[in-house]
C-alpha cells in the first residue's frame, strides 16, 4: 500500500512542473506546432518607447504596438523543431520578459481524431474510440512521457469531459434532447402517435396506396428515428402482409425514411445533437459569427442524399417498378403472398418495442400527438423570433433577425413546453396516470443516453483539437492546394465510410464534425474566399457531415437504424441490406455527382435538387421493371 501511495505521489510531484504557468508577462500559447505562425503580446509601457524584439530560436521577430490591446504583439513568429523552446522579449540588449512552451511536429496534431477514426472502423465502437483520442490528445497536451500519459488519462475525465458538460449552451443541449426524448416517450404511450398512424392507413387499401401510406407516415413521424423506425415497422407490418408488399420493402421504406426526415425536419431529437456539433465546430473560427441554429437552417437545402433518398422512396412506391434485389422480392410477395423469403430469420420478439407501445385500452387520438409537436415547433420558432429581435430589434429582416436568435433558450423552452402539453394531455383525459407519465417520459429520456455520451466525448475531442491547433496544421497541409470547391464532397465520401464502417450516424458526426468545419473554412481563408459570397461551401460541408453519415448508415449491416428497421419490419437482416443497397448506392451517386460536387463550385441547390430528382425518375424508368399485379385495385391504377 505504502509502495503504491510513493508512486502517486512521485507522478503528482512529476506532472506538477508540466502543469506550471510562468511568471513571465510575456504570453504566448502552452503549445505550438513545429512550422505553424503563432502570436506573442507583451504588455506595453508606452506606444512611443523602443519597440521590443522577440528572440526565437535564433532568430529576431519586431514586435508592433497595438492601441486596442495595449500591447506589443507578433503573429509570425514560428519554431522549427525545438521540444522546449524559450521565447525572449528583448529592448536595448536587456531581456524584459521571457518565458517557455513546447512545440510538436504538426502531423501529431491530427492524431487524436485520426486515431478515433481508425479504432472506430476497426473496432466498430464509438465511445472507446472517442474517448481514446482524447487520452491521447490530453497526454499530447502535456507532455509525451509516462507521467503525461497517466496524467492525461485523468484529465482527459476530469479536465475535458467536465468541461463539456459544465459548459452552458453544451448543458442547453443536452437537456433540449432528453426532454424530446422523452416527450416522444410520452405521446408514444398515451396512443397518439399510433392514432397518427391510424389516420394514415385508412386511406391505403392496395399495394401502391400501402407503400405511400408507409412513405407518408415515415415523414409523419419527423421528431424521433428510432420512434419512427419502431412504431412505422410494427404498425404498417400486418397492413403491408395483408397488401402483399414483401417484407424487404416495408424495411427499405422504413429504413429510408426514418433518418432523412428527422435530419431535415426543424425540431427534432437530432436538432440538439446537430445544433450542439455546429456550434461548437464554429466557435473557434474567426470572421464567422453566425448562430448555429441559422446554420443548420441554410445547411438544409445542400442535404442532397436526406432529400433525395425521401423522392426515390415514393417515386418507387407510386411507380411499381423496382431493379435489383427488390424486384424479386416484391415479386415473391406479389405473385405468391409470401412477405418473407423461404429462408428468412426473423426475431420476432425483438421487434415489438414494448417500451413504446401503450395500454390495449387506450383510445388512440391523433390530437393526442399533433398538439404536442405543435406546441413544440411553435414555441421554439417563436422563441427564435423573439430572442432574436430583441438582438437586432424587431423591424430587421427575418433572416437576420433568426440568425441573431438565442437557439439553445428557444430550443430548451419549447422542449419543456412540448413535455409539459403531452403530460397535461394524458392526464387530462386519464389515459395515463400521473406516474405513468413520468414512467413514459423517463422511458423517452433513456433512449437518448448513448447518444448524450456520444455527443460529450465529441465536445470534448473537439476541445483537444482546438489546444493542439489542428485546424491550424490542416490549413498549413491543405490550405493552398485543395480546391474550395471539392471539399463538401470530400467530406460526404469520408463521413460515408466512417458512418459504413462504425454504423453510427451520431457517431460519425461526433468525430467528423470538429475536424471537418474548421478545415472547410481554413481552405476558404487560404483561397482568398472567406467572405458571405462563398459561406455556401461551410452550409454545403456542414451538410454533408449529415448526408454522408445517413448514407454509409443505409448501407451499412451494422448500422442500428438498419437493425433496428429490420425488426421493426419483421424482415431478415441481411435481406434487408441487400435488396437496399443498390437504392441507397443509386440515390448516394446521385446525390454526390449532380448534388453535392457541382453545389461546392456554386451552382444553387434549388437547381441541382429537382436535376438529380429527374435522373432518380430516368433511373428508375430505365432499369426499373414493373412488379407483377395481384389485386385489382392496382390493375386498375395507371402504370
Amino acid at each position: 500500500m505504502r509502495t503504491v501511495f510513493a508512486v502517486l505521489c512521485a507522478l503528482w510531484w512529476l506532472a506538477a512542473p508540466v502543469q506550471a504557468q510562468d511568471a513571465a508577462p510575456l504570453t504566448a500559447p502552452d503549445l505550438v506546432l513545429h512550422g505553424i505562425s503563432f502570436e506573442v503580446s507583451v504588455p506595453a509601457d508606452s506606444a512611443t518607447a523602443q519597440p521590443p524584439v522577440l528572440q526565437l530560436e535564433g532568430r529576431s521577430y519586431p514586435l508592433t504596438y497595438d492601441a486596442a490591446a495595449g500591447v506589443w504583439t507578433t503573429d509570425a513568429a514560428v519554431v522549427d523543431g525545438a521540444w522546449r523552446p524559450t521565447l525572449r522579449v528583448v529592448r536595448d540588449g536587456a531581456v524584459i520578459a521571457a518565458t517557455t512552451t513546447r512545440g510538436l511536429p504538426g502531423w501529431l496534431s491530427i492524431l487524436p481524431p485520426l486515431l478515433a477514426i481508425v479504432i472506430a472502423l476497426i473496432f466498430r465502437r464509438v465511445v472507446p474510440a472517442l474517448f481514446l483520442g482524447i487520452w491521447v490528445g490530453a497526454w499530447m497536451a502535456i507532455e509525451l512521457s509516462l507521467t503525461g500519459a497517466f496524467v492525461g488519462l485523468l484529465e482527459s475525465f476530469q479536465v475535458y469531459v467536465l468541461g463539456a458538460l459544465a459548459d452552458e449552451s453544451h448543458a442547453a443541449i443536452i437537456l433540449f434532447s432528453l426532454m424530446i426524448g422523452g416527450m416522444v416517450g410520452i405521446i408514444s404511450k398515451n396512443g397518439g402517435t399510433y392514432g397518427i398512424v391510424d389516420r394514415i392507413t385508412a386511406w391505403a387499401d392496395n399495394s401502391r396506396r400501402g407503400q405511400v401510406a408507409t412513405g407518408l407516415m415515415g415523414v409523419g413521424i419527423f421528431f424521433d428515428d428510432y420512434a419512427n423506425t419502431l412504431v412505422v415497422g410494427n404498425t404498417m407490418r400486418p397492413v403491408t402482409d395483408q397488401l402483399r408488399i414483401s417484407r424487404e420493402k416495408l424495411a427499405y421504406i422504413v429504413d429510408s425514411t426514418a433518418a432523412p426526415v428527422a435530419c431535415l425536419a426543424f425540431v427534432t431529437t437530432w436538432i440538439g445533437y446537430e445544433v450542439g456539433l455546429v456550434g461548437t465546430a464554429v466557435a473557434s473560427i474567426e470572421g464567422f459569427s453566425q448562430s448555429a441554429y441559422s446554420i443548420f437552417l441554410q445547411s438544409i437545402p445542400y442535404s442532397f442524399y436526406p432529400i433525395l433518398a425521401l423522392y426515390f422512396v415514393f417515386a418507387i412506391a407510386s411507380s411499381r417498378r423496382e431493379f435489383g434485389p427488390m424486384r424479386a422480392a416484391e415479386e415473391r410477395a406479389r405473385t405468391t403472398g409470401d412477405v418473407l423469403g423461404p429462408n428468412a430469420k426473423v426475431d420476432a420478439a425483438a421487434a415489438e418495442g414494448d417500451e413504446l407501445e401503450p395500454p390495449a385500452d387506450i383510445p388512440r387520438r391523433a390530437f393526442n400527438a399533433i398538439v404536442p409537436v405543435v406546441v413544440l415547433v411553435g414555441s421554439v420558432l417563436a422563441s427564435l423570433y423573439v430572442t432574436g429581435a430583441q438582438s437586432v430589434g424587431y423591424e430587421a429582416p427575418l433572416r437576420e433577425i433568426i440568425g441573431a436568435a438565442d437557439s439553445y433558450k428557444s430550443l430548451m423552452w419549447g422542449s419543456l413546453l412540448g413535455v409539459l402539453a403531452a403530460a397535461v394531455l394524458s392526464f387530462g383525459q386519464r389515459l395515463l396516470s400521473l406516474e405513468e407519465v413520468v414512467e413514459a417520459w423517463y422511458a423517452g429520456l433513456k433512449s437518448m443516453l448513448f447518444a448524450m455520451i456520444i455527443l460529450v466525448l465529441a465536445w470534448s475531442l473537439s476541445s483537444i483539437t482546438e489546444v493542439l491547433h489542428t485546424a491550424d496544421f490542416l490549413v498549413s497541409v491543405l490550405g493552398d492546394t485543395l480546391p474550395p470547391g471539392v471539399v463538401p464532397a470530400i467530406i460526404f465520401v469520408l463521413a460515408a465510410a466512417t458512418a459504413f464502417a462504425t454504423g453510427s450516424s451520431w457517431g460519425t458526426m461526433g468525430i467528423l464534425m470538429p475536424l471537418v468545419v474548421p478545415l472547410s473554412w481554413a481552405v476558404l481563408v487560404a483561397n482568398g474566399m472567406g467572405d458571405p459570397a462563398h459561406y455556401h461551401i461551410i452550409y454545403s460541408s456542414i451538410s454533408c457531415v449529415l448526408a454522408g453519415s445517413v448514407w454509409g448508415d443505409h448501407c451499412s449491416p451494422i448500422s442500428d437504424t438498419t437493425i433496428l428497421s429490420s425488426m421493426a419490419s419483421g424482415c431478415d437482416h441481411i435481406e434487408h441490406v441487400r435488396t437496399q443497397l443498390p437504392y441507397a448506392l443509386a440515390v448516394g451517386v446521385v446525390a454526390l455527382l449532380l448534388g453535392t460536387l457541382p453545389a461546392g463550385f456554386g451552382i444553387s441547390p434549388w437547381i441541382l435538387l429537382p436535376l438529380g430528382m429527374i435522373v432518380l425518375s430516368v433511373l428508375l424508368r430505365t432499369v426499373g421493371t414493373p412488379v407483377a399485379i395481384a389485386d385489382t385495385a392496382d390493375e386498375a391504377a395507371p402504370a
